[in-house]
């Protein structure tokens, strides 16, 4: 069963000018490097800094994505924010440029009831012409989608998948189960450490921040899945969480974040400009992480 959603979707990082503009000739980089992998972006997500860019600057950036786009890609909208009217406005533009999907969090200043949380993602169903996906992240939102709530809005005939980053190994069990078999509704996981094992238990994407750096070795490890070959993707799931521990261990996620920018910048990607209020490393800390970056290369 073929998907229309389906495989490694990165949640591409957004590469800033020192003046806090988009690096539109990074984002064209970016997709070229992500293209030559079979990989297409997630573009204003978590790991974008989506909630701190300017509408003038997401639009800047969705323009230069999908310019920018192969025919084997689809450019995934991050849809972020707390105005829904703005969010409308912004996701019917994002259709305009030629996005595939948006991705859409829950509105988070206030809490939601299940009840407001259905109105917020039929509203965007309802008027946006391209499908949307629902991402579920507690770690920002401090808000959960329960499953059920998730199999009402799945039956929507303009809600296309789900993007779950609650690192909750029953919830993840229980989701692939459920949307494995459903060709109209695809599930990606957005807990990088158990991207190969959701794969392997029938998820139908993973979206993994650590592909910004490693691209080609998410695209062995989902050629490896497809493949049938278990050892060989959890071989690549390994090397990937090494990475992934580069920049994340001991770090919040928006230095995190400032700390991915800092290994793309050593493979030629993109400078480590940060929008505010999130901070770039100091030159201490981008020297010590590159050269843990360079001995990581070297020993594989």
């Amino acid at each position: 069963m073929t998907k229309n959603f389906s495989g490694v979707v990165v949640p591409m990082i957004t590469p800033l000018l020192n003046d806090l503009r988009v690096d539109t000739a990074a984002v064209k980089r970016i997709m070229k490097l992500f293209s030559a992998h079979s990989i297409s972006p997630l573009v204003l997500g978590t790991t974008g800094e989506s909630s701190s860019v300017s509408r003038k600057e997401s639009l800047r950036c969705i323009r230069a994505a999908c310019r920018a786009k192969s025919g084997t890609q689809k450019v995934y909208a991050g849809l972020v924010g707390n105005e829904v009217g703005e969010l409308l406005d912004r996701g019917k533009m994002y259709a305009d440029m030629g996005v595939d999907a948006v991705v859409s969090t829950l509105p988070s200043y206030y809490p939601l009831s299940a009840d407001q949380m259905r109105s917020f993602y039929l509203t965007l169903a309802d008027s946006l012409s391209v499908p949307v996906l629902m991402y579920n992240i507690k770690a920002t939102t401090q808000m959960s989608l329960s499953l059920d709530l998730v199999a009402e809005l799945s039956q929507h005939p303009n809600i296309a998948g789900l993007k779950d980053s609650e690192r909750d190994p029953a919830r993840l069990n229980e989701c692939i189960q459920k949307y494995k078999n459903r060709s109209d509704f695809s599930f990606f996981c957005g807990w990088g450490a158990q991207g190969a094992n959701s794969l392997i238990l029938g998820a139908d994407g993973i979206v993994p921040s650590t592909g910004n750096v490693v691209p080609e070795m998410y695209y062995k490890l989902y050629k490896a899945v497809l493949a049938g070959d278990t050892a060989a993707a959890l071989h690549y799931q390994q090397q990937t969480d090494r990475v992934a521990e580069l920049y994340q261990k001991g770090r919040n996620l928006g230095s995190s974040l400032a700390a991915l920018k800092v290994l793309m910048k050593a493979r030629g990607l993109c400078g480590t400009t940060m929008m505010p209020p999130l901070t770039a490393l100091s030159a201490a800390e981008e020297k010590s992480i590159t050269e843990q970056f360079n001995k990581l290369e070297r020993n594989e």
